[in-house]
């Protein structure tokens, strides 16, 4: 079964990243996964999880995640770009909305509680350049979808630091992450480095996309 994308009507595509390939590889892959994510984070406890997307973009994803997946949890999305904290929010509109969708014009996951997120979802900047964009660069010419692009060196700059904070920012036990790669990300040392840390990492999802291969590994912490 092939779930429905989010309406993604009214976004600038001059100024955020519009959902391509690497997008729909993502939102497939969580179809797949939703018995696996309804069985882990929803139980008879009035505690509802809490969704975080980094680099929120579209939205699409989010979204996505509400409709679809867990439509009562509460969602985080943070973005650098303004254009895209107000095109996510109006993704989330054409869509009927959520019961609850906050998102932060802040740095990855600066603003979020330690601890606090049940669902992180990450679809980074992951091409290699020497370097990632200059903020405040960004800032005076407000061309802002290198940040949705560029990773820096071997396009893990950004990635890098979520995979070193993700124990401070996933719930203990219960939390989960999905992350996307590409093939130059390197990521089966990746993986090997998260293992080495004691970090459970799943392969869940692999797709060819152009002269790209790309993967998703799923995050958990050993309980």
């Amino acid at each position: 079964m092939m779930l429905p994308t989010p309406d993604t009507t009214g976004l600038d595509i001059f100024q955020v990243y519009e959902p391509a390939e690497d997008s729909f590889f993502l939102l497939d892959t969580l179809e797949e996964e939703i018995a696996y994510l309804r069985r882990r984070l929803t139980s008879e406890s009035s505690i509802l999880p809490t969704v975080l997307e980094l680099g929120v973009g579209s939205g699409v994803v989010s979204t996505f995640i509400q409709q679809h997946v867990l439509p009562n949890a509460m969602f985080f999305g943070t973005d650098l770009n303004p254009h895209a904290c107000k095109a996510a929010l109006q993704t989330s509109a054409n869509n009927n909305g959520t019961k609850y969708f906050e998102v932060l014009r802040t740095n990855l996951w600066d603003g979020i509680k330690p601890h606090s997120v049940d669902l992180l979802l990450f679809n980074p900047p992951y091409v290699p350049e020497e370097s990632v964009p200059d903020f405040e660069k960004s800032e005076k010419t407000n061309d802002w979808l290198d940040f949705a692009l560029v990773g820096g060196e071997d396009g893990m700059e950004i990635t890098n630091q979520v995979l070193d904070h993700l124990e401070e920012i996933l719930t203990k036990d219960t939390g989960v992450a999905y992350i996307l790669f590409c093939r130059r990300n390197k990521p089966l040392q990746v993986v090997q480095r998260m293992k080495k840390n004691g970090w459970t990492a799943d392969l869940v999802g692999e797709r060819k996309a152009g002269w790209e291969l790309l993967s998703i590994y799923r995050f958990t912490q050993p309980t």
